[in-house]
């Protein structure tokens, strides 16, 4: 585990290997210790790999007081590349939260992203389509049940976080285990402050009276055309995969999508080889 300061945070971060930079996000409910699979393959193929763990994740800064937007979260991760890219260009993966955070970097910062995979989660434009849609809402239930106040806390924590363990069953295919790294996932929300912070990432989602107002030109940067050549992955069984697979009028460069056979939500976890050697053939072109 190391540490860096950016933003006035304290960012800790998973590390292996040498060579290009790949910046790996996580998602909810989730930590950077889910790309297990990933970074010693990657490092294996000559790349220096760091998976940050994000605002609000411990050993990472709860960033109390402050903002969770995805304006904030992008500027986040842009001042990460820029600490840790040297001038140069990084490749940029993320999943769930990652590739909201990941769609927002591209927009917005395009010169410092040479490529990208993006998983799980569509472009925001689909999403917005989707929020009117009675498939997508029951698909994403969480996002609404996590705006009331004081409840979601009270739920996630009871019962050794069972909620935990219903979001990662319902997300994926039948029959997956993942108990170390549900261990992993649960040490992580249970300490002071986390719930709330994590939660605060979908509230600032639908309140605008919880977004950073200081940021408002990168949000009309985010708004943006993607020109960084992109990869989207989603599992095979996820619902999402619908929405990720008309998405390509939101990139004016390369772009493809592919679907994870046997997959859900979690594909870099539930088909971990598929979805490495995949990052390995897009980063190779």
């Amino acid at each position: 585990m190391k540490h860096i300061q950016v933003r006035g945070l304290n960012f800790a971060y998973l590390e292996q290997g040498e060579g290009p930079l790949i910046m790996l996000l996580h998602g909810f409910p989730d930590n950077a210790q889910t790309w297990s699979h990933q970074m010693p393959a990657l490092a294996a193929q000559g790349y220096r790999v760091i998976a940050p763990f994000l605002r609000g994740y411990p050993p990472t800064d709860l960033g109390e007081g402050g903002f969770y937007d995805k304006a904030t979260l992008v500027a986040d991760i842009a001042a990460l590349i820029q600490a840790f890219g040297a001038g140069k260009p990084c490749h940029l993966v993320g999943q769930d939260w990652g590739a909201i955070i990941g769609y927002g970097v591209l927009a917005a910062y395009p010169e410092l992203i040479a490529r990208a995979v993006l998983m799980a989660v569509p472009h925001p434009g689909q999403v917005t389509q989707s929020l009117v849609d009675a498939k997508h809402i029951q698909r994403s239930f969480h996002w609404w049940f996590f705006q009331m106040p004081d409840l979601p806390e009270k739920a996630l924590a009871a019962n050794n976080l069972a909620f935990i363990d219903y979001l990662w069953n319902y997300w994926t295919t039948e029959g997956y285990q993942d108990d170390a790294h549900m261990r992993s996932v649960k040490e992580t929300l249970t300490q002071p402050g986390v719930l709330a912070a994590t939660l605060g990432y979908y509230r600032a989602m639908f309140d605008a009276a919880k977004a950073d107002p200081g940021l408002a030109d990168l949000r009309a940067l985010m708004a943006r055309q993607i020109k960084v050549p992109t990869l989207a992955l989603c599992g095979g069984d996820d619902l999402r995969a619908e929405l990720m697979q008309a998405q390509a009028q939101y990139f004016d460069n390369e772009y493809d999508f592919k679907l994870i056979a046997n997959a859900g939500h979690f594909l870099h976890r539930e088909q971990p080889q598929a979805v490495t050697q995949e990052l390995l053939d897009w980063f190779k072109r």
